[in-house]
């Protein structure tokens, strides 16, 4: 399921596109039609991001699109080719078209129907508007795993597997670790990391969470290869060795998603 990072680049990719122009909307597999017909004509106002969600604005009413497991958005410019059955939502105008498939949701909106979503996700460390304070509040009184709670899009919107693994090895924290005894300054430091790599992921649109000093250029090794692309320390990489201590990285079901860690970079509790 693509992380945070992948959604606000794709609102960033929308408004590049589509902002201030009318927009043909249609839905060549049908399921998106009515909608799409009370829309189309319309400019696209307003493009958003919160965690997974993405939403597109026409006026008073929302597209509201989550990718889940299966989604993808293929996007070029004019002429279109002709759409597949299998487009659920087609954008289009004089110089761009953006195709939509398989997500899990794609709806049509209100603004009431959307701060409900708002309301039910935690802060978004690419939203500059939230803080971790709320998310914090929940951690600290909570007996759960701190790499269930980074997972949790309640708690913080828009962490997925790769940023989950990657930031507490980063910070040298036991994934098994309860929230309530990660520290205030421990948290406030993996939300600060979580912000910066995040930025980087939009900029990249790829994931990349190793330090200057632990690139393959840097250490002498070979480059990762890998489907999911970037460089990571832990993800992914069980049982290859870890790249700072030489440690066989250890891999684990939790809450049904496979957790990746190096068992003596990451020994404490913060």
């Amino acid at each position: 399921m693509p992380e945070g990072h992948t959604i606000h680049r794709l609102a960033q990719d929308h408004a590049e596109r589509f902002a201030g122009r009318k927009t043909q909307v249609t839905s060549p597999q049908g399921k998106f039609s009515d909608a799409a017909e009370l829309l189309t004509g319309q400019p696209l106002t307003t493009t958003e991001a919160h965690g997974k969600h993405l939403f597109l604005g026409f006026g008073e009413a929302w597209i509201h699109i989550h990718l889940g497991l299966f989604g993808k958005y293929t996007f070029g410019a004019t002429p279109a080719p002709p759409p597949t059955d299998t487009v659920r939502l087609r954008l289009l105008n004089d110089t761009h078209y953006a195709d939509l498939r398989g997500p899990t949701t794609c709806a049509l909106i209100t603004d009431a129907e959307k701060q409900a979503i708002h309301d039910r996700l935690g802060p978004d460390p690419l939203r500059p508007a939230d803080t971790p304070a709320r998310a914090y509040a929940r951690i600290a009184r909570s007996r759960t795993t701190i790499a269930a709670l980074l997972m949790d899009q309640k708690v913080i919107a828009g962490v997925g597997n790769v940023y989950r693994a990657e930031v507490l090895f980063r910070h040298g924290i036991d994934p098994y670790t309860p929230g309530r005894d990660i520290t205030g300054a421990a948290f406030t430091a993996i939300w600060d990391d979580l912000v910066a790599l995040m930025r980087e992921g939009v900029r990249l649109n790829r994931i990349d969470t190793v330090r200057p000093e632990h690139t393959p250029e840097a250490m002498g090794r070979p480059p990762r290869v890998d489907d999911h692309g970037g460089e990571v320390y832990v993800y992914r990489r069980a049982p290859q060795p870890c790249h700072l201590c030489g440690t066989e990285i250890r891999t684990a079901e939790l809450a049904a998603r496979n957790l990746f860690w190096c068992p003596t970079c990451q020994p404490g509790t913060p």
